[in-house]
């Protein structure tokens, strides 16, 4: 089911003729319209007692570096998605930059990659020679456009990293219809995603490989932490040796076990002390994720009444979780520019700014060919350019999201400000000082 149809909310009239939307704007000297202490309702990560037990009891151990405590949380990821190998990692990047190597990327193939994600999902593909393929975002779930993939598709692609955004799920039939077409690997970038769900499987699920940040931010956090999962055998052997080499000594049966010695040159284990915050975190997952949901749908819905937001409410067959809160912004029936917009807001006493990740074709590593330095590319894939006007749909999409809380502890009261905020300043939308002016 959607998240739509998971909450039906009732909430009073939104309309912007309401008596309070016609108080001064507080960007004209007004009042502002979120008044309430706001630092409890966005506090992250929750920290209990539970928490410090579980620390507690690794560090009078003593056993710091190797722990059967990350087993553990080996064993707690592939029960609760259902998978048959996991492997814990001291952060997601380091994940990520084992499940391309499992992949068998070489130098010169092509993965196809979004260009609206933090750099960590595209970076270790230049670290195992390949060369990322920028293509559009869909406006629909702000993941990979299924369409736009097949069209970047040649003889030289061998996978797709699929990232779901900020905890929305990608199109993720469409991408594996079009993976399964042309025989390429899928590596789901599930960061944002603990928690979601798609037509009822597990995020995480559904590819060859994929890999979980445990970052502090993050829905299950730790301190730092990554967890790479997946069905295949021979994935799982290859991420082993590519960063925990004394895993290789038991595989008796292994041909990845003479390489237990040194084994391809990094160290990604997890620290104990991580593994036991998560742990604990990841029992607290399912409540914390239905607060910040029913907070999130909450206000969405009270925003998209006003007619010009689209705010990712999840479409059927998936639920979505909110890892970021972030809406689009149309501002044909405003006329206010979304940067006037946004310093409203902010007079106002929300705390909203613009998507705090650039979008990735557009840096100095790849716009000015740095990106050789570290992938030494060969053939023709050294020939390649990497233009910043590329993926306009992307680019104009991502020109229009405004960033919000994704009220983690609030309640209803604040919500409802928020609320207030956002019909206030849009029905005096002529009032707004322009940036220009």
């Amino acid at each position: 089911m959607s998240a739509r149809a998971l909450h039906p909310l009732h909430h009073p009239d939104s309309s912007p003729a309401s008596t309070s939307t016609r108080e001064p704007l507080a960007v004209l000297g007004g009042t502002p319209a979120v008044t309430l202490d706001q630092a409890e309702a966005h506090r992250w990560p929750i920290i209990t007692e539970e928490d410090e037990r579980a620390v507690l009891e690794v560090l009078r151990s003593g056993a710091l570096s190797i722990n059967s405590v990350v087993t553990a949380l080996e064993q707690d990821y592939t029960s609760w998605l259902g998978c048959t190998y996991a492997i814990a990692h001291n952060n997601g990047t380091g994940a990520l930059h084992a499940a391309m190597h499992a992949l068998d990327l070489q130098p010169g193939d092509e993965v196809i990659v979004p260009s609206a994600t933090w750099w960590a999902s595209i970076m270790p593909v230049l670290h195992q020679g390949a060369i990322p393929v920028f293509a559009e975002t869909e406006q629909q779930c702000i993941g990979l456009d299924p369409v736009d993939v097949e069209q970047r598709i040649t003889s030289r692609t061998k996978a797709i990293v699929v990232v779901h955004l900020f905890g929305m799920p990608s199109k993720m039939t469409e991408l594996l219809a079009v993976a399964k077409k042309h025989n390429l690997k899928v590596l789901e970038d599930a960061s944002h995603a603990h928690g979601a769900k798609y037509h009822e499987k597990p995020i995480g699920t559904l590819g060859d490989v994929a890999v979980f940040s445990m970052q502090g931010n993050k829905l299950c956090p730790s301190a730092e932490g990554g967890m790479l999962l997946t069905n295949d055998a021979d994935i799982y052997e290859k991420a082993i040796r590519y960063g925990h080499y004394e895993r290789l000594l038991p595989m008796v049966d292994s041909p990845n076990r003479r390489y237990a010695a040194t084994g391809f040159g990094h160290k990604f284990r997890m620290s104990p002390l991580s593994a036991a915050v998560a742990r604990t975190q990841l029992r607290n997952l399912p409540q914390r994720n239905a607060k910040r949901n029913e907070n999130c749908i909450y206000l969405s819905e009270r925003l998209e009444a006003l007619g010009c937001f689209n705010t990712f409410l999840a479409p059927d067959n998936v639920d979505r979780v909110y890892f970021e809160f972030l809406i689009r912004y149309d501002p044909a029936n405003t006329g206010l520019p979304i940067k006037d917009l946004a310093k409203a807001l902010q007079a106002e006493g929300a705390l909203v700014g613009a998507p705090r990740y650039p979008l990735l074709h557009q840096q100095p590593m790849f716009t000015d060919d740095t990106w050789k330095i570290i992938a030494r590319p060969t053939g023709n894939a050294a020939h390649r350019r990497y233009d910043p006007t590329d993926l306009p749909r992307t680019i104009l999409g991502n020109s229009l999201l405004l960033k919000l809380p994704s009220f983690p502890n609030a309640d209803r009261a604040l919500l409802d400000q928020y609320a207030k905020a956002f019909e206030k300043v849009l029905a005096q939308a002529d009032a707004v000082p322009r940036e220009s002016a």
